[in-house]
């Protein structure tokens, strides 16, 4: 199992990235990405602590991904700060989509998409032509466990299905008591209606994800 959306203190967590990942490991993950906010002002430094931070994590371990979330970023800045992030070894880079509980730029969902980035978290109300533009650049949408994201999570799903658009289960979590037992992301993924066979491929995609 996996979680590709997480948070240390390097950013609004409130854990240490290796007391992060010791904690998923006790519960039974095989790998998390520590995706911690950025923007213009903290990207470097970000970039630099959880890319430090991984490589000298032990490889007989949980495996730990570097990852980014472009969080609130002008749509003009979206795709160089993703760039970026990539040239300096970021694997993992989420934009934080068109959640309805925050007041996101309009238009992050799409300028996202057309982006380098992994992961669409949260992406609200995205439409079906978003959502195409996603699987046609294999980006997945998330389905989420954070409160208030959660809220569109049906609609996420029933859209991604519809048009064939890959799907991610995250948690997005900042504190302990946010990191999910294993059994939560299949729960969730079959109360919104989705099967066993569409969990089955969104974490056969997940894997293809992580050893690419």
């Amino acid at each position: 199992m996996f979680d590709l959306h997480t948070h240390s203190l390097l950013s609004d967590g409130c854990l240490l990235p290796s007391e992060l990942a010791r904690r998923y490991e006790e519960k039974g993950f095989m790998a998390i990405a520590i995706t911690d906010h950025v923007d213009m002002s903290n990207i470097k430094r970000v970039v630099k602590e959880i890319t430090t931070f991984c490589k000298n994590w032990p490889k007989k371990r949980i495996k730990v991904l570097p990852g980014i979330e472009l969080t609130h970023i002008p749509l003009e800045q979206i795709s160089g700060l993703a760039k970026y992030a990539r040239k300096q070894g970021i694997k993992i880079i989420i934009a934080h989509g068109e959640t309805t509980v925050e007041p996101v730029f309009k238009g992050t969902n799409k300028a996202a998409i057309k982006s380098d980035i992994d992961i669409l978290a949260h992406p609200g109300r995205i439409t079906k032509a978003d959502a195409l533009l996603a699987k046609k650049r294999g980006i997945f949408l998330e389905i989420t466990l954070r409160k208030g994201h959660k809220l569109t999570n049906k609609h996420v799903a029933k859209i991604a299905k519809k048009v064939g658009a890959k799907i991610v289960f995250n948690s997005d979590s900042h504190k302990p008591e946010d990191i999910p037992a294993i059994l939560r992301f299949k729960q969730l993924a079959l109360s919104l209606g989705l099967t066993k066979q569409d969990w089955k491929k969104s974490q056969k995609a997940m894997e293809e994800l992580l050893n690419s």
